[in-house]
Parts: structure tokens; C-alpha cells; sequence
């Protein structure tokens, strides 16, 4: 198995920021099919006290994404995300994600569980807006399947 188990623990360097804009989340609430008008009219959701439309709980993915794939690329880790299948992803909502927010995440490999010659890897990621306030934590977890294991 190529997983290093010495990279648990390790924080990655921030992702590029994100800047969300009203297409993104509508485009993300047409995806998932979230109806609710904050996603797509901004009356609606300044009618709700917020500055601009909001995004679906789970847009946080976007960012945390972008931020997670630090860990795949990563080397030292060893992670062949050709053997990887998605088995888990949690959403803490601190605030609302909002357009015009600019979102910066910061992942860190929380948890490698060995498991016969594959693992469960497990990542943890910080969404933040420009003013460091918390959005959302994501945590996300991935099987990497043992070589010769078909999915």
C-alpha cells in the first residue's frame, strides 16, 4: 500500500479564493434542485435579512474541493485517486455562504485508518469569508480501494 500514514495530522496550504457570485449559486441550486427564492432572487433572500441571494447548504462543496484536492495531489500522501471512491461528506454551517462573498478553505488530513490494504482517508476543511468569519467546516471522507480491488 502506498498511503503514507505520516501525512494524518497534515494542514495544507490555503486553496485560491473563491469568489461566489449570484450565477454560481444559482447555478448550483438549479443543480440540486434547491427551490427556495434566496438561491435565485435577491428581494427574497434581503427579505430574509440577508445581503444577497444564499447559497444551498451544500455549496460549501465548491470551495472545500478546491481545497481538498491539495491532499490528492499530494505526494508524500500517496493517494491514487484512480482507486478512490467518495464515502462521506458533512456539512457544519457556521453563517450562510452569500454572493459577493469571497471564501478561502484550508484542509488538513484529519484521519488515515488503515483497513486491510486499503484506508479511509479523511479530510477536514475551514471555510472562511475576507474577514476570517466562519462559513462551513467540511469533512469529507474517501476509500481508496486496494490495487486490484474493482470498484
Amino acid at each position: 500500500m502506498t498511503i503514507n500514514t505520516e501525512r494524518q495530522g497534515h494542514r495544507y496550504p490555503p486553496a485560491q479564493p473563491y469568489q461566489v457570485s449570484r450565477e454560481a449559486i444559482r447555478e448550483f441550486a438549479r443543480a440540486v434542485k434547491a427551490e427556495h427564492p434566496a438561491h435565485t432572487d435577491p428581494a427574497a433572500a434581503e427579505a430574509l435579512g440577508h445581503a444577497d441571494l444564499i447559497a444551498p447548504p451544500s455549496f460549501a462543496v465548491v470551495a472545500a474541493q478546491r481545497a481538498e484536492a491539495a491532499v490528492i495531489n499530494d505526494e508524500e500522501a500517496g493517494i491514487d485517486f484512480s482507486r478512490v471512491v467518495h464515502a462521506d461528506e458533512r456539512f457544519i454551517h457556521h453563517a450562510p455562504i452569500t454572493a459577493g462573498d469571497t471564501l478561502h478553505a484550508q484542509t488538513t488530513l484529519e484521519r488515515i485508518r488503515v483497513m486491510g490494504a486499503g484506508a479511509m482517508v479523511t479530510t477536514r476543511t475551514e471555510i472562511t469569508n475576507d474577514d476570517g468569519a466562519a462559513r462551513a467546516t467540511v469533512t469529507s471522507s474517501l476509500l481508496v480501494r486496494a490495487e486490484g480491488e474493482e470498484a
